[in-house]
C-alpha cells in the first residue's frame, strides 16, 4: 500500500538521504520504525520517534525494544543493537531470551559483594516487615480519617479519643520511618542533612570501630586478664600428654623441618658451618685440652693399647720386610768396608731389632713402655704449660686448618648431617622422633600438674602477645578500618539492612503502638483537666 506524500513536502532520493557520522550509513535507532512505514503509520509519527531517541541519546534504559541495549541490561555499558521484529511487519520472530545475568554488585568505588541465598533470605523478611509496618500505618491513618468523620458527624465523645489515638500513632510511625530511612538513605530522595548515615559515614564508623575494638579489645589490661583466665599452660600440658597429640606434633615438626631443609641451599649451608667451624677452630686454643685429655688418657692406662698395636704391627713388618731392613743397613755401610762384613751387620742390626720389638710386644714391663709413658707425660705437661710448645701446636693446627683438603671434608659435613636429620625425620620409628615424642609427653605430663611451670609458660605467652598488641594496635585494627573503607557504601547499606533491618522495622511498629496510646493518653489527661 502506497502512502501518499504530505503535501508541500517532496520525498528526496534514497541516496540523498541525510549520512551518519563519519560519512557511515545511519545506524537504525528503533527496529519497529520499519513496520510503521509497512502499517501505513503517517511519516510525522516517525520523525518524532526519531527526535526523542536522538535526544536521549543511546541511554534510554530499555533494552530488548529495538535500541543500543546493554548486553547486561544496564544502560551505559557494552552495547550491541537488538533488531526485534515487529508483529506488526510481518518480521521474525525475536531471538530467545538471554539467560538472566548473576547478580551484580552495587556501583561504586568500593569492594561490592554478591548477596548469598541467606542475605537475600533476610532481604525478604525485611520486605515483609516493611509491608507490615506500612500496613499498620496506613491502618492507622484511615482510623484517623474515620474517626475524625465520626465526630464531625457527632457520633460521640469516643471519636475524639479514637481519633487522638490515631493521629499520634502516625505521627509516631511516620517519626520512626524517617528514623529508619534515614539510617541507610535519605527519605523520599531529598537531601536532608544528617541522613543516609552508614552510606556517608562508612569510613567514619570503621575508624570508630577500629578505635573501639583497640581500646577495649586490645589493651594490655584486657588481653593479660583474658590469657590468665583460660589456664593455657595446663590445657596445653593435657593435650600434649595424650599419645596421639604428641604423635601429631612431633609429625608436624617433622614435616617443618623437612621443609626447611628442603628450601636451603646446600652451597649456603656448606658455606656458612665451613666458617664457623674453622672460625671456631682458629679462636679456640687447643693445645691445653689437648694435654689435659692426654694426661687422663695416660693415668687411666688407656694409651697401652696403641701402644701394643703398634708394637704388634711393627713386629709383622719386620718380620716381613726382613730383606729391606738389611738393605737399609748395607746401604748405609761405607764403601771401603767388605760385602760380607755388611751383611754380617745388617744381619745383626735387623735380628736385635727384631727381639727388642718382640720384648716390648709381649712384657707390659718393658722399659720402653716406661719410656713412653714418661713421654707421654711430659708431653701433656708441656701441652699444658710450656709456652713454645703450645705456640707449635698452634702453628700446626692453622696449617692443617687451611689445606684444602680439610676444608673439604668441613663442607661435607653438612650433607652427611643433612641427610641424616631428612632420613630420621621421615622415619616414624627413627630415634630422633621418638625421642621428640617421649619428650612431648613428658613435657605435657609436667606441664599439666607442676604449677611453677605453667605460670612460667603463661608468663611467656602473656608477654609475647601483649607486645604484639601494644606494638602492632594500629596494624592490628587497621585491617577493620581499610576493610569497611574498601567496601562499597550502597552496597554495605544493603547489606547491613539486610541484617538488622526486620528488628528495625519492629521499631516502626512499637513507635506506632506507643505514639497511639502516647496519644490517648495526653487527650484524656487533657479532657479531664479540661474538663
Amino acid at each position: 500500500m502506497d502512502r501518499p506524500e504530505a503535501p508541500g513536502r517532496r520525498r528526496r532520493p534514497r541516496a540523498a538521504r541525510p549520512r551518519g557520522r563519519k560519512g557511515g550509513p545511519r545506524p537504525r535507532r528503533f527496529a519497529f520504525g520499519m513496520a510503521f512505514r509497512q502499517a501505513g503509520e503517517g511519516r510525522p509519527r516517525l520523525a518524532r520517534h526519531r527526535r526523542e531517541v536522538r535526544r536521549a541519546g543511546n541511554s534510554s534504559g530499555l533494552p530488548g525494544v529495538g535500541c543500543y541495549a546493554d548486553k547486561t541490561g544496564a544502560p551505559g555499558g557494552r552495547q550491541e543493537h537488538v533488531d526485534h521484529r515487529s508483529a506488526a511487519g510481518g518480521g521474525t520472530a525475536p531471538p530467545a531470551a538471554p539467560p538472566p545475568a548473576p547478580p551484580r554488585p552495587t556501583r561504586g568505588s568500593g569492594t561490592a559483594f554478591v548477596f548469598s541465598a541467606a542475605d537475600e533470605e533476610r532481604r525478604a523478611g525485611v520486605r515483609r516487615m516493611k509491608t507490615i509496618a506500612t500496613g499498620l500505618l496506613i491502618l492507622v491513618a484511615l482510623v484517623y480519617a474515620l474517626a475524625k468523620w465520626a465526630q464531625d458527624t457527632g457520633a460521640g465523645p469516643w471519636a475524639g479519643y479514637v481519633a487522638a489515638a490515631a493521629e499520634a500513632g502516625m505521627v509516631g510511625a511516620l517519626a520512626d520511618w524517617f528514623a529508619v530511612t534515614a539510617l541507610f538513605r535519605r527519605p523520599l530522595g531529598l537531601p536532608i542533612p544528617h541522613t543516609a548515615i552508614i552510606p556517608t559515614k562508612k569510613d567514619q564508623l570503621g575508624l570508630s570501630l577500629g578505635e573501639f575494638v583497640g581500646e577495649n579489645f586490645l589493651s594490655a589490661d584486657v588481653v593479660k586478664a583474658r590469657l590468665h583466665s583460660l589456664g593455657i599452660g595446663g590445657r596445653l600440658g593435657a593435650w600434649l600428654a595424650e599419645p596421639a597429640h604428641a604423635d601429631r606434633v612431633t609429625a608436624e615438626l617433622a614435616a617443618a623441618l623437612r621443609g626447611a631443609l628442603t628450601v636451603l641451599r646446600d652451597s649456603d649451608v656448606q658455606a656458612v658451618v665451613g666458617e664457623a667451624i674453622t672460625r671456631r677452630a682458629e679462636t679456640a686454643e687447643i693445645a691445653p685440652a689437648m694435654g689435659k685429655t692426654l694426661e687422663r688418657v695416660v693415668a687411666d692406662g688407656g694409651h697401652h693399647r696403641a701402644v701394643d698395636l703398634i708394637c704388634a704391627k711393627a713386629h709383622d713388618w719386620l718380620v716381613t720386610h726382613g730383606d729391606s731392613v738389611m738393605d737399609a743397613v748395607q746401604g748405609g755401610a761405607p764403601g771401603w768396608t767388605p760385602r760380607f762384613v755388611d751383611r754380617k751387620i745388617g744381619d745383626r742390626v735387623y735380628k736385635e731389632l727384631l727381639r727388642f720389638v718382640t720384648e716390648m710386644r709381649d712384657m707390659p714391663e718393658h722399659p720402653a713402655r716406661g719410656a713412653v709413658d714418661r713421654f707421654l707425660t711430659d708431653f701433656a705437661a708441656d701441652l699444658q704449660s710450656d709456652t713454645e710448645t703450645r705456640a707449635r701446636v698452634e702453628r700446626l693446627k692453622s696449617e692443617i686448618l687451611a689445606r684444602g683438603e680439610v676444608q673439604d671434608v668441613i663442607a661435607s659435613a653438612w650433607t652427611a648431617i643433612r641427610s641424616m636429620i631428612l632420613s630420621a625425620a621421615e622415619d616414624e620409628q627413627s630415634e630422633l622422633r621418638l625421642r621428640v615424642r617421649s619428650s612431648l609427653m613428658s613435657l605435657g605430663a609436667r606441664l599439666a600438674t607442676d604449677s611453677r611451670l605453667q605460670d612460667k609458660v603463661e608468663g611467656w605467652i602473656e608477654g609475647a602477645v601483649v607486645y604484639v598488641v601494644t606494638h602492632y594496635r594500629a596494624e592490628i585494627t587497621s585491617l577493620i578500618t581499610d576493610t569497611v573503607a574498601g567496601w562499597d557504601a550502597e552496597h554495605t547499606s544493603r547489606k547491613i539492612e539486610a541484617h538488622i533491618g526486620r528488628d528495625l522495622q519492629f521499631i516502626r511498629i512499637n513507635g506506632t503502638v506507643v505514639g497511639a496510646l502516647a496519644g490517648l493518653l495526653i487527650y484524656t489527661v487533657s479532657r479531664a483537666f479540661g474538663a
